[in-house]
């Protein structure tokens, strides 16, 4: 189980999260919904350790260290590298984590298969489409098998066709044992694809 305790973060004087908890079991679907600025991407950066919590513990399976290794983030924007292949986008992590090459290559191809990316493996993200991009960035999120997603405002920059394949996508991770949070302001989305809805107010 993740579990987000007593999460309060704040930037220049200004609250953006007060004392906010939450639990998040595997299989789980839960997308966090709110007025712009409330503070929802803050606490899924919070939750993966790319923002310091001025207060708070997150735990999974009851231990606290080495959370970032267990939870993966798929950014808004992709985040994709411009000078890399969709192939090379996906496994270099793995390189630098000085995991077996062959190991990794074949993790890589499996999920690209899986997501039917793999015929694009050579191709760089300015030749991707929005939904090809998502997919990129989903199979690099997975690459790392956490047990954790967090998705950032998955559909914003997706017609409606790419919009239906990721919650097909979505609904496919938690399947897999992954516990699933997502941020997004889309009310239709959240009810499609969430075991739970939360608002921040």
């Amino acid at each position: 189980m993740l579990k987000i305790l007593n999460c309060s973060k704040a930037f220049g004087g200004l609250s953006v999260l007060d004392n906010v908890t939450l639990e998040v079991e595997k299989h789980e679907i839960v997308s966090i919904m709110g007025p712009s600025g409330i503070g929802k991407s803050t606490l899924l950066r919070c939750i993966c350790g790319l923002e310091e919590m001025d207060e708070g513990v997150i735990e999974i399976d009851g231990l606290v260290e080495n959370r970032n290794h267990k939870i993966g983030y798929v950014f808004q924007n992709y985040n994709l590298f411009p000078h890399r292949t969709v192939f090379e986008n996906c496994v270099d992590s793995l390189y630098l984590k000085k995991e077996n090459k062959e190991d990794a290559n074949a993790r890589v191809t499996a999920l690209l298969q899986n997501l039917n990316i793999w015929d694009k493996k050579d191709c760089y993200p300015y030749q991707l489409s929005g939904g090809q991009k998502q997919r990129v960035a989903i199979a690099r999120a997975c690459s790392l098998t956490p047990a954790y997603i967090c998705f950032d405002e998955p559909t914003s920059a997706l017609d409606a066709k790419s919009c239906t394949d990721v919650i097909e996508l979505i609904k496919l991770l938690a399947k897999d044992n992954l516990g699933i949070l997502v941020v997004t302001h889309d009310r239709e989305f959240a009810e499609k694809i969430s075991t739970r809805i939360i608002s921040l107010e």
